[in-house]
């Protein structure tokens, strides 16, 4: 039987999603021990989109193969009872073999929340990117009009970034402003490493007044990573939707984080 789950986490205390060396506290190896216990057999699961240390999620999706016969009960209380706080199982669907949780994919979308004050958030300061010099909305949101469609991303990849090439699609890009806060929302077929922190960093600059808005056009030309902004931290960072076709019958999008 194949299982997709929908699941919430704080990235904050965490080294990414993927399990590591013993030890090392990640996303995935607490969502498999619990579900190990309460399947009463070794499960492993494959997720969505794996997130950096530090990024959170509403919405990311993953599955698994089990021979354990369980009620929808036991899958989402059974399993929270064994995970820590800071993840929690949303829902759970009997799959078709032929899903998978990565390759079955069409679109991710991630927001990013920015706080904008001279003074950051002793609240927040998990939760949100913070920029204590005032930032302009207009400028940020005709420098995103330039990073929509498919593109050569290299300038906006990690040195680490491990895909086999650079090329993505992006749907949309959207910059909008609630009080304090600044949000950058992303659709898009895929993503590379550390690419929409990337994004947030250009859009950062152009936002205080340091670059034009058609900077990340000359970025896209040079597709040299070297020449451009500094990454956004991961505390912003949210992995808030997953689009699959519509025979699966999953919900698309999760919670979108507000702080206004």
């Amino acid at each position: 039987m194949r299982i997709a789950l929908g699941i919430e986490y704080d990235g904050s205390a965490f080294r990414g999603w993927q399990r590591q060396q013993p030890g090392v506290r990640s996303v995935q190896a607490c969502l498999e021990a619990a579900l190990t216990r309460v399947a009463d057999e070794t499960i492993e699961v494959t997720c969505a989109g794996r997130t950096d240390a530090g990024v959170h999620a509403t919405a990311q999706v993953v599955h698994f193969d089990t021979g354990a016969v369980r009620p929808e009960r036991a899958w989402l209380l059974g399993t929270n009872a064994e995970l820590p706080a800071d993840v929690r199982v949303l829902w759970r669907r009997e799959m078709s073999d032929d899903f998978h949780a990565r390759y079955s994919a069409r679109a991710r979308r991630y927001r990013y929340v920015i706080l904008n004050r001279r003074v950051g958030s002793a609240l927040e300061h998990h939760r949100v990117g913070w920029e204590y010099r005032p930032l302009v909305l207009e400028p940020m949101r005709s420098a995103a009009r330039h990073l929509v469609g498919e593109h050569d991303f290299s300038s906006f990849r990690a040195a680490q970034c491990q895909a086999n090439h650079a090329i993505r699609a992006v749907e949309s890009l959207q910059v909008s402003q609630s009080g304090e806060y600044f949000f950058v929302d992303i659709v898009a077929n895929a993503f590379l490493h550390h690419m929409v922190r990337n994004i947030v960093g250009v859009l950062l600059a152009i936002g205080r007044g340091e670059q034009a808005p058609d900077w990340p056009r000359e970025l896209l030309e040079r597709r040299d990573r070297t020449l451009a902004a500094a990454t956004a931290p991961a505390s912003g960072l949210y992995l808030v939707g997953v689009r699959y076709p519509d025979e699966y019958g999953l919900p698309e999008l999760g919670r979108l984080p507000r702080f206004a």
